[in-house]
């Protein structure tokens, strides 16, 4: 499909209906729970070595004097001082890795769900789907996009960042179902629909999330991980019904 295509198909703002997506994004959920399992445990995976960056001066400083449980604020800070450059740089290429791949993974989890809703025998090694060339330059360049649109809504104050979350969050699944599409385009895409539809995309996204941390929550906290998926269902079904497919483009 092309982007004159998309773009046509989302100037026509057909009408969604909460219920009905909400209805189908259960009806889905149910059949993709494992997919989403699998998902959250491989982001968690890939959050590892970020977390061993962050915590690497704490873990060095305490190391200066590991008779005592507590670290000295002056040990942490000559610690930084130490290397203060090579960790800012080493968090910086930690973040974009970490979010280039977690876009990948969850482009590929959307492919999943449509594979599901259409009644295709998926299999978990699909979330890799989009490790490869050229999607990963891609989603670099998409990942830089998003980090900057984020930063100049949020020196803009909080109204313009609450509006280009719904945009944002649509940037994945029209990722995931246009591959062709160069990263501007994809992100032009994103923001006609988010703005056409980001009313309803907004408490749907909020109503799922909400619903998935209580259950989680219910669930002694760590069934979070296999809650948290069902958030990302509405974008799918949203898309669906406002664009739609070209059934031989995705499932190749």
């Amino acid at each position: 499909m092309t982007f004159a295509q998309i773009q046509e198909r989302i100037n026509r703002n057909i009408p969604l209906d909460f219920g009905e997506i909400f209805n189908n994004s259960i009806d889905l959920y149910k059949k993709s729970i494992v997919h989403g399992l699998v998902m959250q445990l491989l982001i968690f995976v890939l959050i590892l070595p970020f977390l061993f960056i962050i915590y690497l001066p704490f873990v060095v400083a305490l190391w200066t004097d590991p008779n005592n449980s507590t670290v000295d604020p002056s040990a942490y800070e000559d610690v930084m001082s130490s290397f203060s450059l090579i960790y800012v740089v080493f968090f910086f290429i930690g973040i974009l890795v970490i979010a280039t791949l977690s876009l990948l993974v969850h482009a590929g989890f959307f492919r999943i769900l449509k594979r599901l809703d259409e009644g295709v025998e998926s299999k978990i090694g699909e979330l890799f789907y989009y490790f490869k060339n050229p999607y990963l330059g891609r989603a670099f360049v998409l990942v830089l996009a998003i980090i900057l649109i984020s930063v100049v809504a949020m020196l803009l104050f909080v109204l313009p960042l609450f509006f280009v979350m719904v945009p944002i969050a649509l940037i994945n699944v029209i990722f995931a179902f246009n591959i062709e599409l160069s990263a501007g385009e994809i992100i032009k895409a994103s923001f006609n629909l988010g703005t056409k539809k980001w009313l309803i995309t907004f408490g749907l996204y909020f109503v799922c999330s909400i619903l998935a941390a209580i259950v989680g929550f219910l669930l002694c906290g760590i069934g979070s991980i296999v809650t948290a998926p069902f958030a990302y269902h509405p974008l799918y079904f949203i898309y669906k019904k406002a664009v739609g497919f070209e059934t031989e483009n995705i499932l190749k």
